[in-house]
């Protein structure tokens, strides 16, 4: 059973406040050209996307140093029920840990993909410090979340920021070398706790990140 875990991508789609919008247009078409081609317009974190360390770390990976490997492999879903602007901490989740049998991965299963678009997406719970540390110490190095952020996100537009974002999470996690996926959907599509993740980003030089098509093998 495969089960897609990503948004699609289209003009006008909801990005994190104060990220490029995205816009797509033809480019030729098959009528006057021969063949059709579309001209894409997106930030590196449009959509279902993985983060790489230099999104956030000053010197950190660029996610074509990124190796593949990393973002294919078992994964295991901590599924929490969580409200707005709520932070998840281990208490939440402790039974799942315990049950933990060395998974590389953990997807964040808060429901919250179904306000994709609306005002409430940007009132998402968060993944506390605590909770990231407890997953580093168990060996994840890749975490997914089906929210805009596993850190509680800036509801002002990038225009009116007087100060850099606060994203205590990221600097964790991706300060210790690990993977953020971002936007993932339908993780309460897929049966049972367990399954095999595939999200490969583009090969993209340099760059902090990229989007995903995320798939889950159950």
């Amino acid at each position: 059973m495969i089960v897609d875990l990503s948004h699609p991508i289209a003009t006008g789609m909801p990005v994190y406040p104060g990220d490029p919008e995205v816009a797509t247009a033809p480019a030729t078409s098959i009528a006057t050209d021969g063949f059709a081609v579309t001209a894409l317009e997106l930030g590196t974190h449009s959509g279902t996307h993985v983060d790489a360390p230099s999104h956030s770390i000053e010197g950190g990976a660029a996610i074509d140093e990124i190796d593949p490997a990393r973002l294919i492999g078992r994964a295991r879903i901590l599924r929490v029920s969580a409200g707005d602007d709520e932070m998840i901490g281990v208490a939440a989740l402790e039974d799942q840990l315990r049950a933990w049998d060395g998974e590389r991965i953990a997807l964040v299963h808060t429901g919250w993909d179904a306000h994709w678009g609306t005002v409430r997406m940007l009132q998402h719970p968060a993944v506390s410090v605590e909770l990231a540390d407890a997953l580093l110490a168990l060996g994840v190095d890749v975490l997914g979340v089906d929210t805009l952020s596993p850190d509680l996100s800036d509801t002002a537009s990038g225009d009116a920021r007087d100060e850099p974002a606060s994203l205590p999470v990221h600097e964790r996690w991706l300060g210790a070398g690990g993977l953020i996926i971002e936007n993932l959907r339908g993780l309460g599509d897929m049966p049972g706790e367990a399954c095999e993740l595939i999200a490969l980003p583009l090969r993209l030089a340099g760059l902090d990140g990229s989007p995903v098509r995320a798939v889950a093998r159950c």
